[in-house]
Order: C-alpha cells, then structure tokens, then sequence
C-alpha cells in the first residue's frame, strides 16, 4: 500500500505527494488540469458579477461612491485650482458630491477659484451625476455583461419612469438623447447674448454656454462665471429657466408628452403620472410666484428696481428654481424667515419623478394630499383624474415622506449643533442638500468641516434616494404564513 504522504522517488507515480497536488494546479503541467482551470476561473468570474447584478440598488451606491473618490482626488490635485495649491479635502470632497448629486451648493466661488480643468471636472461631474446614479449603472452592467437582470430592470425601471421591462434598452437611449437635444438647444440659446457679455470673445461665450446649458438642464447650481448673475439679464436667464423647468418635469413627463404630439393624441389621454405632475408643478409654480410678489415686494435685494416687468421676471425666476437649480442666490440670506421656511417646503417636495432635481417629488406630495382628502372627506378610495392610486404606491408615498421629513430634520438638528445657527436657517440648509435644490444661507462654510460633511450626506441620499438605499441593504422576506385578525384604532 502506499503513502500519500511519501515523497520518495519510487512512490512519485502513485501520489506524487501533496506537491504534486499543488503543483498541478500552480504550474499547469497536466492540460486537461489547465482546462479545469480555466474554466474554474470563468465560473468564479460570472458568479461575482452576477452577485453584483443580482444587488443593483448596491451597484448604484458603488458606482456613485466610486465617482466621489475620483472626482474628489481630482479636486485635490493643484491643477485644479487657479492659484496651483492642494485644495484642502472637505472643499474637494463636498464640491465633487455637490456636483455628483446635482445639487450645486458651491462652498467655494467656482469661476474664481477652480481653474480650467477643475471647471472640466465639475462639469462632466453634473453630466454623470444628472443622468441618473441607476442609468449609469444600468450602462455599467450592460457592457459588463451585454443583459440586464430582471431586478436591475425594475429598478432602472424606477428611474427612468417606465413600466415595462422590455422598454428598458430603448429608453436608455432615449433618455441620453433627450439629455443630449435638451442641451444642445440651451447652449444655441445662450450664445447670442452672452456673446454680447463677453465683448466677443468665442471662447469664453462657447465655455459659458456650454457650462450654463449643462448645469441648467441637469437642476445644478454651479455657474461659470465669479458672480453668477448673468441670469439677471433676460437673453440668459429665460433659456435657463425654460431648460431648468423642463427638467424639473421628469423625463417620463417629457416623453409622453412628445410622444403624444407626435401621434396627436389628445392631452385626454396623457398617463396619469403625467397629469398629476403637470397639475401639481402649475399649482407649486402658481403659489410661489404670488407668495413672492406679495411677502417680499418690497424687498430691495430681490427687487433691486421698482420695474414691474423686472419684479415680475425676478419672482417667476425665485418661484421655479428653489425647486431645482440653485441659481444666483444672492438674495436668499436677505428673505424673511417666512419666506425661507416657505423656500424649504418647496424644496423639500422637489421635482418630477426621474427628473434631474431631487425631493419627495411633486407625485408623492400630491399623493399624500389625496390620501388626507380621502380621508377626511370618508372616502375608501383615492382617486384622481378618474382613476384609482393603487394602496401600494399610497404606502410608498407615505413611507418616502415620513424618511425624507426624518432626514432633513436630523440634518437640520446636526447643523444646529455644529454651527449654532438657528432652526430657520439650519432646515433651509437641510431641506436644500437633500432636494439638490443647490440654494444656501451661508450655513455651510469650509471653515467648518462638520457641516460640508452633514450636508454631503444629505446629498448622496438625495442623489440615490432612500428606496434605491432601503433595496440595496435590504434581505428578500419570506410571505407571511399567516394574516392576523384586523382591528381598528383611534386615531387623530
């Protein structure tokens, strides 16, 4: 009988020993052995992409953490500032994730001190980050492994606005293309006027036109520009404000709407998603624009002329983009207190459903709107425009609303404690990281590293939003074997 474990030469043909065992698998001496090999490594391959595929709410976070390490390493070199200085590591940080997120609160003056390529980085950051965090990921795992999984489907699904599975592939590249026509149309816009601003310098307009376009489509703050007030003037700030406001609709809205002028179907027959948005933003836009003209009339930072065509431009351009892109915002730390509570809520309630801006979103607060008037009115349904909301997407609602109202108010809370604002200024603060609403009191400063870092958080949960987060560290549960008897409470 011979040992396994003998070494000798005359036992090397039955065993070879343990080396040998080693040995095959290291030095592929045997072929068929390299074979198993091979084919071991192409097994554990496929396994570990597809355990990623099989968690897309995880290859979202990972995708967008992987963007905010790169962009931030960027920000921190010297050739990313005028003056050639390391950029000190909140400020890189929290700029890449302002930009990332398509928030757009600035901590630094972007035309002043990042220098060209900075301006390069910060501006293919709000391209990434305003495609969507689940479109990029969703290309990611296209080129990885040339299909989608049926969980990433539903949750690009989710960010795109679309119901059905099949429609994923052509959507994407339906999506990039809007993006793409959205801004090209902007920066035709722009040109002529701010050519005139610049004394006809090509290109310094081309650069300001192309920074403007991307980052007004996209709902982000940053302009290129030391003041940002070239929006002040009307040939910059109308093609701004009707490319914000379109974003802000949501790229599902956009396309319906296209799709049924081109097939001229009547506005009867939009999606009830599509109805409900436009009906809730004309209501959001209505009341902010009377809630500024009336409370902050005589306010001379806001209204620096008596002009009425000037003020009426000036509140139109304040009532859209609390609600998106945070723009010239000079005149925010000068409103009254009412005004910036007013401002919070409306950031807080945000955009469109897969828009480039952030919030609960316009459909979830006038869901909740619905279910409190059902409730108080006795109905058992909620239901608008002839239809019926499923209880699904009412509890969702509810849910996205209670975890939103808890983050922003933990923000709020934190900001209080790091910086000893007060609450007014310090839910402003929160509510606008969190919507990516990009509008600030001067909260946030890079003397204070706490606050970049409590609103940077803010913003990554804005970005992805709490259910992608909720799914990606979420178990599958089983159904429950059993319903318990139902039993009402007092409520109210």
């Amino acid at each position: 009988m011979s040992n396994d474990f003998d070494e000798s030469s005359l036992n090397r043909k039955s065993s070879q020993g343990l080396s040998w065992w080693f040995a095959n698998y290291a030095t592929g001496a045997n072929d068929r052995d390299k074979e198993g090999m091979r084919k071991a490594r192409r097994i554990r391959r496929i396994s570990l992409t597809d355990r990623l595929l099989n968690h897309p709410g995880r290859l979202s976070i990972l995708y967008f953490l992987v963007l905010i390490v790169v962009v931030t390493g960027l920000l921190l070199l010297p050739i990313s500032t005028r003056s050639w200085v390391f950029t000190n590591f909140p400020v890189a940080f929290f700029t890449a994730v302002s930009a990332l997120s398509t928030c757009g609160i600035p901590v630094v003056n972007t035309g002043e001190y990042w220098s060209m390529f900075g301006q390069v980085v910060i501006l293919l950051s709000i391209q990434f980050g305003g495609l969507g965090v689940m479109t990029f990921a969703s290309m990611v795992a296209l080129g990885a492994s040339r299909r989608l999984k049926v969980s990433q489907r539903i949750l690009t699904a989710s960010e795109l606005g679309t119901t059905k599975l099949s429609e994923i592939k052509s959507v994407l590249s339906v999506a990039i293309g809007t993006f793409v026509i959205a801004e090209v149309l902007t920066f035709a816009l722009l040109l002529p006027e701010l050519f005139r601003i610049n004394h006809g310098q090509v290109g310094r307009t081309l650069w300001q036109a192309l920074f403007y376009a991307v980052s007004a489509y996209n709902n982000t703050g940053f302009t290129p520009d030391a003041t940002g007030l070239h929006i002040n003037r009307w040939g910059v700030g109308l093609p701004i404000l009707l490319s914000a406001f379109v974003g802000t609709l949501g790229f599902p809205v956009v396309l319906n709407i296209v799709q049924c002028a081109y097939r001229r179907i009547s506005p009867k027959r939009w999606t009830l998603h599509t109805k409900l948005t436009l009906a809730t933003t004309a209501i959001l836009v209505a009341a902010s624009l009377i809630w500024f003209l009336v409370v902050e009339w005589d306010n001379a930072t806001l209204f620096p002329t008596d002009d009425a065509g000037m003020k009426l431009r000036r509140a139109l351009s304040a009532a859209v983009m609390p609600r998106s892109a945070g723009f010239d915002i000079s005149w925010v730390p000068d409103v009254s207190n009412e005004t910036k509570v007013f401002m919070s809520l409306l950031m807080f309630i945000g955009a469109g459903s897969s828009s480039t801006a952030g919030g609960i979103r316009v459909t979830t607060f006038a869901v909740i709107v619905l279910i409190c008037a059902a409730s108080f009115t006795g109905h058992r349904d909620v239901t608008v425009f002839r239809r019926r909301i499923p209880r699904r997407i009412q509890m969702t609602a509810v849910s996205v609303t209670t975890a939103c109202s808890a983050l922003a108010l933990i923000g709020a809370v934190a900001l209080m404690f790091v910086t000893g604002c007060d609450f007014v200024d310090a839910i402003f603060e929160a509510s606008s990281a969190f919507s990516l609403g990009g509008y600030s009191v001067g909260v946030a400063s890079a003397g204070n590293p706490a606050s970049l870092f409590i609103l940077s958080a803010e913003m990554i949960v804005g970005r992805l939003g709490p259910l992608t987060i909720a799914y990606a560290i979420s178990r599958p549960m089983a159904p429950e074997p059993i319903r318990y008897p139902q039993e009402n409470i007092i409520v109210g």
